[in-house]
């Protein structure tokens, strides 16, 4: 199983970006989603949560401009980021807890892929 984070790029105050996180390989459910973000400097902030059900957390620092979700179809969470400030420049990464055909049973782990970045323009 692997997780691939995209859609960074930069923008300017104001935009918004899509991120999306695509799982592959003998998936059988995503059972949670979470986006962090690291800028330079600073250490990994958790933004959202997306728990297998349609719970959804978001950090209070960034409430109102991110919306966290998913496509169970395509296996792909997304984190839109509206109304970007050049503060919310950093790496944004995904994380899932994941269950997927092991062999002759099904394992459950966390995965995390290589992040996405980010660069907001004043």
């Amino acid at each position: 199983v692997q997780l691939q984070a995209s859609g960074g790029g930069l923008v300017q105050a104001g935009e918004s970006l899509r991120l999306s996180c695509a799982a592959s390989g003998s998936i059988f459910s995503i059972d949670a989603m979470r986006w962090y973000r690291q800028a330079p400097g600073k250490e990994r902030e958790l933004l959202a949560t997306l728990i297998n059900g349609g719970k959804k957390y978001y950090v209070d620092s960034v409430k109102g401009r991110l919306t966290i979700s998913r496509d169970r179809a395509k296996n792909t969470g997304y984190l839109e980021l509206n109304n970007l400030k050049p503060e919310d420049t950093a790496v944004y990464y995904c994380n899932a807890d994941i269950t997927y055909y092991g062999g002759r049973a099904l394992v459950t782990e966390n995965f995390g892929g290589q992040g996405t970045q980010v660069t907001v323009s004043s």
